[in-house]
């Protein structure tokens, strides 16, 4: 009885088997086709966003829409073809190589800490005072060292000061020092010279214009500060206004805008999580955003650049294992990246990076920084220029220094987030909200890209800058140079490995009327000394060809043509 029993179960289980993989097989296939149905529409339209909401509008509308998208071209291409990140590799003797001047570098600097110890040279330095002694140190003892040593020796292609608008062009305040960079003197002149240094991407930073007309009305208007927070006497009308643009132009539902762009990572991150979350944070984020995750008190564990295998097995490992702290799960997990990278001119992988955030149901917080503006096809982003849904971003944050020559940062995203930063954010606190000059700079910029002004100013500038730094970076490659990044980033490092190339590459440029930044340790590794070059809109074709023509004679002379696929690039025909 038992076994007739048991029988007739596997019986029935058996005849009920089929029928589920049926069921599954046809919700399986009703699944594909309606996913073959949107890849089609998808495909049909160049604007993804299209696709996403607006089921309700009019036909009429849509058709107008398609239009509009039809003539607003993909400057970059198509989405599947964008430009890989590359990070070429010097091989290990040049490694060594850098390793040793670095070794070199510091044997001297002992010696001269030595010499001026024993009164041989004159002590300029900042010290602690002798009978402070047993108190706890103002400074660290290896940053003084490297301070007074290394830094000091090129300080002078540092910390330039500047007396015009950073354009294409910019004034830099001449200055001299007889003391090995301690002191300057100033002897009232000044020299112009190529921008390539400034964050001036789509070129509004402008004296003159429809942005500073704006700007300057709106001072006679509100005045040039609130004098107060936001939460003891609110925001200026600039700012309202802003917001409500922010979010319009984002296509999100709300959004807040702050004075100043570091602080609306570093303040506003630890309203996000607490000690019960964790916080998933790229190898190369900006310093705002570690001292945000440090200030939030959640756990913070870190992924290899741009690595979704490296950012999924630390996602599968906090799901599986929790909070060792409190062997409980985590509250929250929040991923936080960048749009573009500005030391590695790198851009994420944002699709990836969406796709596991969906698969192990983590928020994700995208800092946009420097792609606002400069990148996509209207200037969205990167979330524009990879075609996806603003609205798989919950954190959407970027900063008007860059590509709205202004200052001051923003957050975007839902209604119920932004309310609740409105809230809990200590800026509404402790600080004073945007200057209403400056919020009319971006309000004005903004529009003009957005087109609402009535002329094709805003498109034009985002084809300018794509055009421009596609050539910058393919003619750098072709001389031999090691680029980092994506050919579609505007901030183009070349890499020079070698700590003493800063002091070179920094003066002779200058000498050859160019102003760039040249970075070291302790803002890159110590084998990764580089020139980072920042593309705008404003530079034209003829300075442009200037720069490149000043930088190959110096990698000549220098010998810091490190490449080794200069000829993939040697017969390639580059059109600017």
């Amino acid at each position: 009885m038992e076994t007739e029993t048991k029988t007739s179960a596997a019986f029935r289980f058996l005849q009920k088997l089929p029928i589920r993989l049926t069921l599954d097989n046809n919700e399986k296939i009703k699944k594909r086709g309606k996913s073959k149905k949107t890849n089609k529409k998808l495909a049909e339209r160049t604007h993804i966003l299209e696709c996403a909401n607006n089921h309700s509008e009019s036909e009429e509308e849509e058709e107008e829409e398609v239009l509009v998208e039809k003539k607003n071209v993909d400057i970059y291409g198509e989405v599947g073809n964008r430009a890989p990140n590359e990070f070429e590799k010097i091989d290990k003797l040049t490694t060594l190589s850098v390793y040793f001047a670095w070794f070199m570098l510091f044997v001297f600097a002992h010696i001269r800490e030595y010499v001026t110890r024993f009164g041989f040279v004159k002590d300029l330095s900042s010290k602690e005072n002798k009978k402070m002694k047993n108190f706890v140190p103002l400074f660290s003892d290896f940053e003084a060292f490297y301070q007074r040593n290394c830094y000091i020796k090129v300080r002078d292609v540092f910390e330039r000061p500047i007396c015009s608008v950073p354009g294409a062009t910019v004034n830099l305040v001449d200055r001299v020092s007889h003391d090995g960079n301690w002191t300057y003197e100033y002897p009232g002149t000044k020299t112009n010279v190529i921008n390539v240094g400034s964050y001036n991407y789509l070129g509004f930073a402008q004296s003159s214009g429809p942005c500073a007309d704006a700007s300057a009305k709106s001072i006679d208007e509100e005045g040039l500060s609130c004098c107060t927070t936001v939460h003891e006497s609110g925001r200026s009308v600039s700012q309202a206004k802003l917001e409500s643009l922010v979010a319009e132009f984002l296509g999100v539902e709300d959004a807040i805008c702050f004075s100043m762009g570091f602080a609306t990572n570093s303040m506003n991150a630890p309203c996000l999580v607490d000690k019960h979350s964790l916080i998933i944070s790229d190898k190369y984020n900006h310093a705002s955003l570690i001292l945000g995750c440090r200030l939030s008190g959640a756990s913070t564990k870190v992924f290899e650049h741009n690595d979704m295998d490296s950012l999924e097995r630390i996602l599968r490992d906090a799901i599986a294992y929790g909070n060792p702290k409190t062997h409980r799960p985590y509250k929250k997990i929040l991923i936080i990246v960048e749009g573009i990278y500005s030391m590695e001119g790198s851009i994420c992988n944002l699709p990836g990076i969406i796709a596991l955030k969906k698969k192990y149901k983590a928020y994700l917080y995208l800092d946009e920084a420097h792609s606002i503006g400069a990148m996509g096809k209207t200037g969205k982003g990167v979330v524009e220029y990879w075609g996806c849904d603003p609205k798989d971003v919950d954190i959407l944050m970027g900063t008007f220094t860059k590509s709205f020559g202004a200052a001051g940062g923003y957050i975007a995203g839902s209604k119920r987030t932004i309310d609740h930063l409105r809230v809990a954010s200590p800026t509404g606190y402790y600080s004073s909200p945007m200057s209403p000059p400056i919020a009319q700079q971006i309000y004005t910029s903004m529009s003009i890209i957005m087109g609402k002004d009535g002329t094709n100013d805003g498109a034009s500038r985002i084809e300018r800058l794509a055009r421009n730094s596609h050539y910058f970076r393919m003619k750098l490659k072709q001389n031999g140079f090691i680029v980092y990044g994506s050919n579609d980033s505007p901030v183009v490092p070349m890499l020079i490995y070698y700590p003493t190339m800063c002091g070179f590459y920094g003066r002779e440029m200058l000498k050859k009327r160019i102003g760039c930044v040249v970075v070291s340790f302790p803002a890159t590794h110590m084998t990764e000394g580089r020139v980072r070059f920042c593309i705008s809109a404003a530079h034209t074709k003829e300075q442009l060809d200037y720069v490149l023509e000043a930088v190959d004679e110096l990698g000549s002379i220098s010998r810091s043509k490190f490449s080794k696929q200069s000829h993939v690039y040697k017969n390639a025909k580059i059109e600017w």
